[in-house]
């Protein structure tokens, strides 16, 4: 089998998990592309990715380039000699860029292609109520998530589970893949699978628009909204309380079937529960982070604050 020369593009924690299985299976990464520093939190400090953090204690050479068809960063490509190149959640590549290695570039992406092409597939698989889904590599192309196939992983979404749990076994499952895949590549028995053009079920990227709860949904569909979003970047709702209109994010909840002739998104509270009167019974909220407040459950929220009689999220 041959020792191919591998680069590396990634950015966040889930590429992480990726890179280290390279690396500790002794795969030749001869080098790691990674977005640029940046200032973050109140105090602006420079972070640096999450790929970066762990490619410095690997000693692994590093490019973070502003411009992926800068000259210099180019040149730099260039004489990293690489025979291919692994991309995992990164960004969408110059045709100069993807086409360099002679083995190609290919991506592992957190769906089973072609569903949910695009920046958030693992959160719009449970948003929308997904029993299945999966992680696939594929050859990139001149578009987004489009080019040939790989291979392909299933796993069962289980009905109670949120994004942040399954972006973790996504995540273990796309080590194992991104492996399989560089092996069958070394090997030249690759055969790939056309995708079709066909998009039934896209992921686009989360924006505070799409992440806001809308009460006149089903149970079922504010509920795997609220799941498909936990923890980040959470679901959020406004609430009238009295004469005070405040937004909060909703994180842990449970569903409760019930008739009853409230009114959509009357706020329903005892001394330690907080639920939401919607069209099919109730959405029982376990733990809110009011804004400018803490996360907390529902009966240490309830401590210190009082919704009053006609309290309605909005």
């Amino acid at each position: 089998m041959k020792d191919l020369r591998i680069v590396f593009m990634g950015t966040p924690d889930f590429a992480v998990t990726i890179l280290k299985k390279l690396i500790e299976d002794k795969y030749n990464v001869v080098g790691v592309i990674t977005a640029p520093d940046k200032p973050a939190g109140r105090g602006r400090k420079i972070n640096q990715s999450a790929v970066k953090k762990y490619a410095l204690s690997q000693n692994l050479p590093i490019l973070q380039p502003t411009n992926l068809k800068n000259q210099d960063f180019l040149k730099e490509l260039q004489d990293l000699n690489a025979d291919l190149q692994i991309v995992v959640a990164f960004r969408m590549l110059p045709t100069l860029v993807w086409k360099m290695p002679k083995e190609g570039t290919f991506n592992l992406h957190a769906s089973l292609l072609p569903e949910y092409r695009g920046a958030a597939p693992i959160n719009w698989a449970i948003i929308n109520g997904e029993t299945k889904t999966g992680v696939t590599t594929f050859f990139i192309d001149d578009k987004i998530d489009t080019g040939e196939i790989i291979l392909k992983r299933e796993i069962d979404i289980k009905e109670d589970e949120i994004v942040g749990e399954l972006h973790d076994r996504l995540m273990h499952l796309g080590a194992d893949l991104v492996t399989k895949t560089v092996d069958l590549i070394a090997s030249g028995e690759v055969i790939t699978t056309k995708q079709p053009e066909l998009e039934e079920k896209a992921a686009p990227k989360l924006f505070s628009n799409n992440c806001k709860i809308n009460w006149n949904k089903s149970l079922s569909e504010i509920y795997n909204h609220i799941r498909g979003l936990n923890p980040y970047p959470a679901a959020w709702t406004n609430i009238k309380n009295g004469e005070e209109e405040i937004s909060a994010k909703i994180y842990a909840v449970e569903k409760e079937k019930a008739d009853h002739d409230l009114e959509i998104g009357k706020i329903v509270t005892s001394k330690k529960e907080l639920k939401v009167a919607v069209k099919d019974g109730y959405l029982i909220i376990k733990e809110i982070k009011l804004s400018g407040k803490k996360l907390l459950d529902i009966p240490s929220l309830l401590n210190g604050f009082t919704f009053e009689e006609n309290a309605t999220m909005l």
